[in-house]
């Protein structure tokens, strides 16, 4: 047994605020490009943004109109919220300075560089010409620690905490993009398989890095249930519910026998997994997407916090 605890705590939280932030900065890039090439519902796109990130009050409450350079810059390098990018990266970087003697030097650079080269690039309001370049800056930064990770940790029980982090977070994050976006985008089941919106769908797709692999998988439609179905169901893409469910079992399941024993979020865990494959995306249809969603969300937020309890990530 190598980490338990504070130390287990700062890498589970480290990654879950990386994946936040890439996430976060993904979301913001496709409502920056739905909104210049659609001006009439750019308002529209904004606040539904800002409702899946949880931040649409605190917005209002600024006053600020929706513009994309307002808005961009807030979701970016706001101070006035916990929510930013720029702030979920320096807290990512506080956790991985608390678990510094358990990640490789590469990690911790690489984490430590993330935050630097960010801080310097929302050190002064973006302009809109220099958006695109500091979003793509951001992805990049993520996906090096990722890379870091991946390359020099051994896979014990730091890195299966690492990609707890990183699943649970992900997890989240794709139900409440398409709760938001999608739900909205398909109000009523006499929808259920007809073609709609193509710039909005792929909006939703590019919020998730899906774009390309839907699009290989299905070249000539784009369909609400086979988009339901890829981002719902399929394992061999890396951001949709059920990879990251399994991963999430998979990654307790060596914890397992890192420390000898299952815990009771095993158990959840592996529940979670076998009732999401247990149905098909036509009986989430009927019974309600919203609903579905909502409770996935819920059980994945449940298995965090069992996470926290087990591994005693307080004491």
């Amino acid at each position: 047994m190598t980490t338990l605890g504070k130390t287990a705590g700062a890498l589970f939280w480290m990654f879950r605020y990386l994946e936040r932030s890439e996430n976060l900065a993904r979301l913001t890039e496709a409502g920056l490009r739905m909104s210049l090439t659609r001006g009439d519902t750019a308002v529209q796109e904004w606040r539904s943004v800002l409702t899946t990130v949880g931040l649409a009050q605190a917005y209002e409450e600024t006053g600020l109109a929706y513009e994309p350079a307002q808005v961009v810059n807030f979701l970016l390098r706001g101070r006035n919220q916990g929510g930013s990018v720029l702030s979920m990266i320096e807290k990512a970087r506080d956790n991985a300075r608390l678990a510094r003697t358990a990640i490789t030097r590469e990690v911790w650079e690489a984490t430590n560089e993330c935050f630097i080269t960010t801080r310097d690039t929302m050190a002064r309001p973006l302009r809109e010409a220099d958006m695109p370049q500091a979003l793509g800056m951001i992805r990049q930064h993520s996906a090096l620690v990722r890379g870091a990770l991946h390359g020099t940790m051994l896979r014990n029980d730091i890195y299966n905490f690492a990609r707890l982090g990183t699943f649970v977070e992900r997890a989240d994050n794709t139900a409440r993009i398409m709760d938001v976006k999608y739900y909205l985008l398909l109000p009523s089941l006499s929808h259920v398989g007809s073609t709609l919106d193509t710039n909005q769908w792929d909006m939703l797709l590019r919020s998730l890095s899906a774009q390309r692999s839907y699009r290989w998988l299905n070249p000539n439609e784009t369909k609400a249930i086979d988009i339901a179905r890829f981002l719902i169901f399929d394992g061999r893409f890396p951001r949709s519910i059920l990879f990251c469910a399994l991963k999430i079992s998979e990654n307790l399941k060596w914890l397992g026998f890192d420390y000898g024993e299952e815990r009771p979020v095993h158990t959840q865990a592996v529940k979670l997994a076998k009732d999401l494959q247990s149905i098909s995306v036509e009986q989430i249809f009927e019974r309600g997407l919203h609903e579905f969603l909502q409770d996935f969300m819920a059980s994945n937020a449940a298995i965090a916090w069992q996470i926290e309890k087990d591994y005693r990530f307080t004491e």
